[in-house]
């Protein structure tokens, strides 16, 4: 059951360590050099880009919260269809890094994504394969009800509860709330962590079989 309780009096506790979440790093002793040093925030749109092209094949995803759309512009060079979906509209930048090779990408102007200059609605799902919230605000429980009803899977890096209709009782961290929230939806949760500065921490939402 959601206990709700208005976002500003929340307290969090502290985040669930690695370990309970199953992410233990194997070689949490070993001093990390060269490509394995972590990353700034700024590089999360790469080093999801490779996780997502990583673990799902091309399919129509909507990038809820996408801002300028970089990681769906990465995507779609992968042949995916993927849809920004943000009231907020905006160019996509002119340039970025790609931290594998360390080379300097272009993006001419006339290069745009997909875009639906709107806040997320749960009617959008019904549209796409898989719903993105990359530190979405306001959107996660939206997204993963949504991603029941019209039946998609999700992929969530929730950052806040700033403006999320419902948040977790105190001393519960919302990570692990918000992940059993989707599984009391039926889906089939596996938390994740992507090598950046920050709320790094994420989960899928895989649709249970029938």
């Amino acid at each position: 059951m959601i206990h709700s309780e208005h976002h500003r009096k929340h307290k969090y506790p502290n985040p669930p360590s690695l370990a309970k979440l199953g992410l233990e790093d194997p070689e949490p002793q070993k001093r990390k050099s060269g490509k394995a040093l972590t990353k700034p925030k700024k590089f999360r749109f790469q080093l999801l880009h490779d996780w997502l092209t990583d673990h799902y094949d091309p399919c129509r995803l909507a990038d809820i919260g996408g801002g300028k759309g970089l990681l769906s512009y990465m995507l779609q060079q992968n042949s995916w269809n993927a849809t920004v979906v943000d009231p907020y509209d905006q160019s996509l930048p002119t340039k970025y890094k790609d931290i594998n090779s360390g080379s300097r990408v272009r993006i001419s102007k006339e290069e745009t994504v997909p875009r639906l200059a709107r806040s997320f609605e749960p009617a959008i799902a019904q549209n796409f394969d898989l719903l993105l919230g990359l530190h979405a605000h306001g959107c996660n429980l939206s997204i993963i009800d949504a991603a029941k009803s019209h039946y998609c899977d999700f992929v969530l890096m929730p950052c806040c509860v700033i403006d999320e209709p419902s948040v977790p009782p105190p001393n519960i961290h919302w990570l692990p709330w918000l992940a059993n929230y989707a599984t009391q939806k039926g889906f089939e949760i596996e938390f994740f962590k992507l090598n950046f500065k920050g709320q790094n921490i994420g989960f899928r939402g895989k649709r249970a079989a029938i």
